[in-house]
């Protein structure tokens, strides 16, 4: 039973947007979705420890959540309407765009940015109690956030399937930013946990596929080949113990180099298109790295003129937290430091700039202060492979005092 628990939780983790964009589809509707799936769950838990795997469980699950879902219906007086129109038709098949139908839906421009992440995110396998942990929120503060993003789905009458070329300018940067937020909250945190790393690979099929769909649309490309790029390093990114490895002593050669060249060519016909966007540039800073033969021989001044051009199009101040690692490899740390402190009014409360500041005050043989900045930047840290990076951080500097 163990075993077969462990395999629909994971069957339900990575494939849940499908299964569930899948039903949505063809129901109509988010909640009776889940809730005919959530009952097919239920089914499988039952029936397949005894019956044993069938060959495609997805295909199961979504098949016997339509069937859990007519009845449903033929019990419903508001549903019994719909199901003489419904019950003839096939049960539905999950196809390569019910994912990405599912997350249009999820980020209907009615929808604020908060739910629209949320709701994504918990199309894609996430928990209420896993998002609200995410968003720093009480349990019953997410449960009511998705419950009224749904609500508003269901009020106006939001199809799941994927919007004509004529919406697509109002819906895709909304779906772009997801898919990235999607990828982030499995990639930052994967080193100890299979779930988190099946929902980064969510996040680059799901990058992948919206590329596809969407060949006019470099910034599609852009994303889908900054994940790539990200993804192509996963495994030298956390060490045994499932601790973070920073990029500067990471193995190299247990990246992904075959997915890296992809990526680049991908980033490169992209390019050519002429229009050029913050995640193309993120992309460019990416492959910067991901092509350099040691952290040492990467071309710094290149990534600080891309970051020049990102702070154009995303005037955020951790573009240039960002940039200042670069100036301190391409200039020194004494101007790296100087453009951070610069940035203490905007992060102050940002554990990354206290992080930085703490490299860059070491770097110049500042070692009390650096101490003093490592250790704000555990305090103010909330992710745990971040906070143990940091403890390590801090322990280090302490040494050498």
């Amino acid at each position: 039973m163990g075993d077969v628990a462990e395999l629909v939780d994971r069957i339900w983790r990575s494939d849940a947007a499908g299964m569930l964009g899948a039903l949505s589809r063809r129901l109509g509707d988010f909640d009776r979705a889940e809730e005919a799936l959530s009952d097919a769950l239920a089914e499988a838990l039952r029936r397949w420890p005894d019956e044993g795997v069938p060959d495609s469980p997805t295909g199961w699950l979504v098949t016997t959540g339509w069937r859990k879902a007519l009845d449903g219906l033929r019990r419903d007086a508001v549903g019994r309407a719909k199901v003489a129109r419904v019950a003839a038709e096939p049960p539905p098949e999950p196809g390569v765009d019910d994912r990405l139908a599912m997350v249009f839906a999820c980020c209907h421009p009615d929808l604020a940015e908060p739910a629209r992440v949320a709701l994504t995110l918990y199309a894609s396998g996430l928990s209420t109690a896993e998002i609200a942990a995410a968003f720093l929120v009480p349990l019953p503060t997410m449960a009511q956030r998705l419950s009224r993003a749904k609500r508003q789905l269901r009020a106006r009458g939001v199809r799941f399937e994927v919007p004509p070329p004529e919406e697509y300018a109002d819906r895709l940067p909304a779906v772009l930013a997801v898919i990235y937020l999607v990828f982030n909250e499995g990639y930052l945190s994967s080193g100890r946990s299979a779930q988190r790393r099946e929902l980064a690979r969510e996040g680059v099929e799901l990058a992948r596929q919206l590329a596809g769909l969407l060949p006019g649309e470099p910034e599609a490309a852009g994303l889908a080949a900054l994940l790539e790029l990200h993804h192509a390093r996963a495994a030298a990114r956390f060490d045994s113990w499932g601790r973070i490895v920073l990029l500067d002593r990471q193995d190299r050669r247990l990246w992904d180099r075959a997915a890296i060249a992809r990526a680049a060519l991908r980033l490169r016909a992209a390019v050519r298109q002429g229009r050029t966007g913050p995640y193309q540039l993120q992309a460019g800073i990416a492959a910067l790295h991901a092509l350099a033969a040691s952290y040492e021989d990467t071309d710094w001044a290149a990534v600080r003129a891309l970051y020049d051009r990102l702070y154009a199009t995303d005037p955020s101040p951790v573009v240039l937290l960002n940039r200042a690692v670069a100036t301190r490899f391409a200039v020194g740390p004494a101007p790296a430091l100087d453009e951070v402190d610069a940035l203490a009014d905007r992060l102050a409360g940002y554990h990354l700039w206290h992080a930085a500041r703490a490299d860059l005050l070491a770097a110049l043989d500042r070692r009390s202060e650096a101490l003093a900045a490592a250790r704000r930047a555990l305090e103010l840290a909330t992710n745990p492979a971040e906070r143990e990076l940091m403890s390590r951080r801090v322990g280090e500097l302490g040494r050498r005092r």
